[in-house]
């Protein structure tokens, strides 16, 4: 019997400032269109997330400003760092995610981008815009939240 290979998941990197930005409703894997240096690229892990976003046009989902650092060997060939790259989903979810991004404050942002079976793939992440105060509040309950676990660390070391 013929044992099931396991999906294991590489992380190339993320976009830490997304959770801080946005709250993220729903989250969807999409593959990308690479050419071969950017793969290679990729697996040296430069890549950079911070100031992408996803669109939709033409019933087709574009990644925008996504920065793949050129591969460090490559010839003249090598390829632009900031250039639109495709994401590769399934139409009817093309679709669903057409429709949430036509909604009032809603943006598709990508949130990591890993490796499955040698693949690279995006999280892309159906966010809708924090305002000043809702980032003050979850700064507020992070605060709070460590200020707690460092009292049970310390209790716990008296003990």
């Amino acid at each position: 019997m013929a044992k099931k290979k396991e999906t294991a998941e590489r992380p190339i990197c993320s976009n830490k400032q997304a959770r801080i930005h946005y709250f993220i409703d729903e989250t969807y894997e999409a593959g990308i269109v690479l050419v071969g240096t950017e793969v290679k690229a990729l697996r040296d892990g430069r890549a950079n997330l911070k100031d992408s976003y996803a669109l939709i046009k033409d019933d087709e989902l574009y990644l925008y400003d996504l920065h793949i650092s050129p591969y460090s060997h490559g010839n003249r060939a090598n390829h632009n760092p900031l250039r639109v790259r495709k994401l590769l989903m399934h139409r009817r979810e093309i679709q669903r995610l057409y429709g949430k991004s036509q909604e009032r404050g809603l943006t598709l942002v990508p949130l990591k981008m890993y490796f499955r079976n040698g693949k690279v793939k995006v999280e892309i992440g159906v966010g809708r815009g924090k305002k000043l105060y809702d980032k003050r509040e979850d700064l507020r309950l992070k605060e709070d939240r460590r200020a707690i676990e460092r009292g049970l660390r310390a209790k716990n070391r008296d003990s």
